[in-house]
């Protein structure tokens, strides 16, 4: 085990008697995004561990604050997983009924808001599995053989097409959803969480078992997400792939139970042990959950957010003879704050035409299409939000900003039935955007991190040596590379 104290009190507490763990500090106040950035770089300096530390405590002091919904044993976890089970289950066939019967999308208006989402939530889901890291490099511990199976499989053990970072990451990619600019801090607060646990293994055993056994839940809102992109067009795969590793017969829910009464301290304190292993389990929770980034889309901001970043840029880049409302294009975008009214000009100059076709707005045709002067000035995402703001309510078919209109009365393919006619040519359908895998091998990619270890594996004869590079490569900020992957398989062949 990481501690041999006997009592499981929480570093830092005021009885916890350890006066040599950093003090807390203030942070400012975009902490999170701050935090995450040197978090997720690689292994913190002593500062960014320190306030990782700090981050840490204050969060599991608000979560001591709220009810917990663990039963009172943990050996009551078993019927209390699957009671979660069902109840999620028994919610998601009532909401495909109510689907079936007519009832609209319950999470995303149209494909704009299904982006939104997919980009609001990637701090969290970049650093997937991130929580377990710390645990890895005692691989010889049987007791963390549950924890560590799930991490190597949060890294898709070492295939490409099955890591959870490198599959969100691509999904990003294809949907021009970088960078990451402009998020709310609070969007960064569970990424934070679950690199300050992964670093801060050692002080926070009981607080990585806990939150690994409340994140590793199959959650209602991964199964009606998953349902909703694929109706748009989207691509679900990530999502459906947690909710086949997180099913609560062999996979991440099980284990992580497991994990729990596998850890449980047969000397000393355990119920001290069980007491944070509740508070860890809340951390699952913290932040800006699903539901609440979803429900938080507004299209109008969103547009406005947009234009306002292209603001700094745009202006001085037009000439006097671009004028709406008697004003210069350059002179609207001058004014801070402005931005609402230049819309509101651009409408009713006639420039942009709301709750109407996109082809029947000039503006446009500035945007897309044969000439287009501002081609390029809007990212993918962009270019979809302005798209479906000009369509009003007519984008609840989930049109993309670049495909033709859909037939009326046409219902759109999900992006599963495009994917199956993708795979026959003579459909005379080609692919619509598959997440497409390299099928060669990843050990031969010129990688510098990948020929840096290899060389080093190679130049070492001492196998725990070989094992502390193998760890590293495995890192919340490698593994999804050549050398993560690389590495991850090399991991599972000397561990047996």
């Amino acid at each position: 085990m990481f501690v041999a104290a006997h009592e499981w009190t929480l570093p830092g507490d005021a009885d916890a008697g350890h006066a040599a763990m950093p003090r807390r500090r203030a942070l400012p106040g975009n902490a999170a995004r701050q935090l995450y950035d040197r978090l997720a770089g690689g292994p913190p300096d002593e500062a960014a561990r320190n306030d990782s530390l700090a981050f840490l405590r204050q969060a599991l002091q608000q979560a001591a604050a709220e009810d917990s919904d663990l039963p009172d044993s943990p050996h009551a976890l078993d019927a209390w997983m699957h009671r979660s089970a069902q109840r999620a289950a028994d919610s998601y066939r009532d909401y495909l009924q109510a689907r079936k019967a007519g009832a609209p999308r319950r999470y995303f208006q149209n494909r704009a808001h299904a982006l939104y989402f997919l980009r609001a939530v990637a701090p969290t889901k970049l650093v997937d599995g991130a929580w377990l890291y710390g645990l890895l490099g005692h691989g010889q511990n049987p007791r963390f053989a549950d924890l560590i199976a799930t991490y190597v499989e949060e890294l898709g053990e070492g295939r490409a097409d099955k890591n959870h970072v490198l599959l969100y990451r691509r999904l990003l990619e294809r949907h021009g959803l970088n960078p990451l600019h402009g998020l709310p801090d609070a969007f960064y607060t569970q990424g934070v969480l679950q690199l300050a646990l992964g670093w801060n293994a050692a002080e926070f055993l009981p607080e990585v078992i806990g939150f690994n056994l409340g994140y590793e839940q199959l959650p209602l809102h991964l199964l009606i997400t998953a349902y909703e992109l694929n109706e748009l067009g989207i691509d679900p795969y990530y999502f459906t792939l947690h909710v086949t590793v997180d099913n609560a017969d062999t996979g991440h829910a099980q284990r992580a139970v497991q994990a729990v009464l596998d850890t449980l301290p047969r000397f000393g304190d355990s119920a001290g042990f069980w007491q944070r292993v509740q508070r860890g389990s809340q951390l699952a929770n913290a932040g800006t959950g699903t539901t609440e980034v979803i429900a938080g889309f507004d299209i109008q901001r969103e547009v406005e957010a947009i234009f306002s970043r292209k603001r700094m840029t745009g202006q001085g880049a037009h000439s006097d003879y671009c004028r709406v409302a008697g004003r210069s294009v350059n002179d609207w975008l001058a004014q801070p704050g402005g931005i609402p009214a230049f819309l509101a000009a651009l409408e009713q100059a006639g420039w942009i035409r709301r709750h109407a076709p996109v082809h029947e707005s000039r503006f446009w045709k500035l945007l897309q299409g044969d000439k287009a002067e501002m081609f390029g000035v809007f990212s993918p995402y962009e270019l979809q939000v302005i798209h479906d703001w000009i369509r009003g309510d007519a984008s609840a078919d989930g049109q993309a900003h670049d495909e033709p209109a859909l037939l009326a009365g046409r219902r759109r393919p999900s992006f599963r039935s495009r994917s199956r006619l993708a795979q026959h040519p003579q459909a005379g359908v080609s692919n619509p955007g598959l997440l497409k895998v390299l099928e060669t091998s990843q050990d031969e990619a010129p990688d510098p991190d990948l020929q840096a270890l290899k060389a080093e594996l190679a130049a070492s004869v001492d196998v725990e040596q070989q094992r502390q590079l193998l760890v590293r490569a495995m890192s919340p900020d490698l593994h999804w590379t050549p050398a993560g992957l690389f590495a991850t398989r090399r991991f599972m062949q000397i561990t047996g």
